[in-house]
C-alpha cells in the first residue's frame, strides 16, 4: 500500500471486512460503516427481508433515497436563497441609483 493508506477493519452484521482507506478518510469510513450496519440491522430485525444480499440491497436503496431527498431539499433551499439574494441585490442597486440621482440634482 502507498503512504497514507491503511487497512481499516469494519464490522457489519457480525461480519468483518478489511477496507483500504486513506488516513484522512478513516473517520468518514467508520461512520459510513456504522450507518450501514445500523440500517442493515433495522431491516434484518424487521423480519420482512431475509438474506444478507437482499438486506444489503434494501439498505442501499434506503440510504440512497435519504440522500436524494436531502439533495432535493438542499436544491429547494438554494433556489429560495438565490431568489432572495437577487431581490436584495435589486433593492440595493435601486437604492444606490436613487441616491446617486439625488446627488446629481
Amino acid at each position: 500500500m502507498s503512504d497514507g493508506v491503511s487497512r481499516i477493519s469494519v464490522r457489519i452484521l457480525e461480519k468483518e471486512y478489511q477496507v483500504a482507506c486513506p488516513a484522512s478518510e478513516r473517520d468518514d469510513l467508520l461512520r459510513s460503516a456504522e450507518m450501514l450496519n445500523r440500517k442493515m440491522r433495522e431491516i434484518r430485525d424487521s423480519g420482512k427481508v431475509i438474506g444478507l444480499d437482499r438486506i444489503a440491497v434494501m439498505a442501499a436503496l434506503n440510504i440512497t433515497n435519504d440522500l436524494l431527498q436531502s439533495e432535493s431539499s438542499d436544491d429547494k433551499i438554494d433556489s429560495t436563497l438565490g431568489g432572495r439574494v437577487r431581490d436584495l441585490c435589486d433593492l440595493v442597486e435601486s437604492t444606490v441609483s436613487a441616491g446617486s440621482q439625488q446627488l446629481e440634482l
